[in-house]
């Protein structure tokens, strides 16, 4: 059994938790997180012991519980300025995740229950994907990316570096989602979504940048 620490104080980080805990091979000692009204709280009896900096000095294996793959990814690259290298990261599988011949799961993923590799799928480093992921034959995720639950990819997708799957989304055999795109809640890919794109719908299409801008106008942001 491992000692591990989870990074970022939210609901993935819960989680997580509850799957790692339902696996019974590792042992989550404790929780990291740059909030420091969090610090010296517990999270489903997990005390939150400080920082994400303090990763650097504790021997626990790691897995970066943002929600955000860009964020993850952030979090990565400051802490290997650290010191902290790649090995230094746990995987984790909840037991009902299937995962079939020739699959590659790259260091700091997260699959949470029920989730589907079928053969031939590669998955990067700090990926995410939540229950009833169903990943099908070379289909292939780059670092950071997040399924939400339910999202169903066809043979030979390649979904790019931090890209977002919104949950019940589906993408046809043989394309591409680019890096940090977007594909909204319940949406069906049947062309190629571009990189920094933002698309739903069924069949998908880019969400207007008027809709786009009145959104981030009502959320404050600049």
């Amino acid at each position: 059994m491992s000692d591990v620490l989870l990074l970022a104080a939210g609901g993935l980080a819960r989680e997580t938790l509850s799957s790692i805990r339902q696996a019974g091979t590792d042992r989550v000692t404790g929780i990291l997180d740059d909030a420091a009204t969090l610090h010296g709280s517990t999270i489903g009896g997990v005390p939150v012991l400080g920082g994400t900096a303090l990763a650097a000095e504790r021997p626990e294996r790691l897995l970066l519980c943002a929600g955000s793959g860009a964020t993850r990814l952030a979090m990565a690259a400051r802490l290997a300025a650290l010191g902290v290298g790649p090995g230094r990261y746990a995987t984790h599988l909840h037991p009902s995740v299937a995962v079939g011949e020739r699959c590659g799961i790259g260091p700091g993923s997260i699959l949470l229950a029920g989730s589907v590799l079928t053969c031939d799928v590669r998955v990067g480093r700090h990926v995410v994907l939540m229950p009833r992921t169903v990943l099908t034959h070379d289909d292939e995720l780059d670092d950071g990316v997040t399924c939400a639950a339910g999202v169903t990819l066809a043979g030979r997708v390649s979904v790019g570096a931090r890209a977002y799957l919104g949950m019940q989304a589906s993408v046809r055999q043989g394309l591409r989602v680019g890096a940090d795109a977007v594909l909204g809640m319940g949406a069906v890919a049947l062309r190629d979504v571009p990189d920094g794109a933002v698309w739903v719908g069924n069949p998908a299409a880019p969400l207007p940048s008027r809709v786009r801008a009145d959104r981030a106008d009502r959320a404050g942001v600049a």
